[in-house]
C-alpha cells in the first residue's frame, strides 16, 4: 500500500497510525522511511483506543502540519489507491468532503458475502431514515476532507470510535453546512487481515444515529 500510494502522481504524503500493532507495522514503516524520508510518516500510540481515536489523532497531526486536503482509507486494498486522485479532484472542484461511495450510482461491492452486504446497505438506509443526511454510504471509510472541515468540526467532542465514527463525521460536516459529494468506487473484500466487525460495533452504530440528532 505504501509503495502504491507514493507512486501516484500528485506527490501524496502518508501517515500510518500504529496503535501498538503486534504484526510489526511500526518496524516496516520505519524501514521504508529510508526510501521516502519526506513523504512517509508514522504516529505510534500506546494501546488501542478505537478506530475513531486513531483517525482523530491522524487528523490533528495533518492539521498541525498545514495540509490542505486530508484522506482516510483502509490499508488492506479494499479501497483502490488509484481512486485517491478522483477523490482529490472532486474535493478541489467545489466539494468540502468527498466520500468514496459503494452505494451511489456507479458504485459497487465485490466479493463480499451477502450477509455483509445486507447489514451494510441496511445500515446505510437506516441512517438516512433517522438523520435525513443525504449520503448514500454513511459508513464509508474512504474520504477526502478539506482542511476547513476538520478545522471546524470539534474533534475532541466526537463521541464514537467504531463504524458510527464514520457516520458522525459526515453528519457533523453536513450539519455545519459543508458540501458533501459522493464519488462511486468499487469496494473489494480485503486482501489481508480480518474484519473488526462485531455485535458491539453494530450496536454502537444503531443507537448512535439517534444520539447524533441531538448534536
Amino acid at each position: 500500500m505504501i509503495r502504491k500510494v507514493l507512486s501516484l502522481p500528485g506527490e501524496f504524503h502518508m501517515l500510518i497510525v500504529d496503535d501498538g500493532s503486534p504484526d510489526g507495522t511500526g518496524a516496516i514503516v520505519k524501514k521504508l522511511q529510508q526510501e521516502f524520508p519526506d513523504r512517509l510518516n508514522i504516529l505510534e500510540r500506546a494501546g488501542k483506543s478505537g478506530l475513531g481515536r486513531a483517525y482523530i489523532a491522524g487528523f490533528k497531526w495533518a492539521l498541525e502540519r498545514g495540509y490542505d486536503h486530508i484522506f482516510e482509507m483502509d490499508a488492506d486494498f479494499s479501497h483502490d489507491p488509484d481512486d485517491l486522485i478522483r477523490l482529490y479532484d472532486a474535493c478541489t472542484k467545489g466539494a468540502d468532503m468527498v466520500v468514496g461511495s459503494r452505494y451511489t450510482k456507479g458504485g459497487k461491492v465485490v466479493n463480499w458475502p451477502w450477509d455483509r452486504i445486507f447489514i451494510s446497505k441496511g445500515g446505510a438506509l437506516y441512517t438516512k431514515m433517522i438523520t435525513w443526511m443525504p449520503v448514500n454510504d454513511p459508513t464509508a471509510g474512504f474520504v477526502c476532507y478539506s482542511a476547513k472541515v476538520l478545522s471546524t468540526i470539534p474533534l475532541d467532542e466526537v463521541h464514537f470510535v467504531g463504524y458510527a465514527f464514520q457516520i458522525e463525521m459526515k453528519y457533523r460536516a453536513w450539519k455545519l453546512g459543508f458540501k458533501i459529494k459522493e464519488v462511486p468506487i468499487t469496494f473489494k473484500d480485503r486482501r489481508e487481515g480480518v474484519s473488526k466487525m462485531s455485535g458491539n460495533i453494530i450496536k454502537e452504530a444503531m443507537y448512535g444515529v439517534w444520539k447524533m440528532r441531538r448534536f
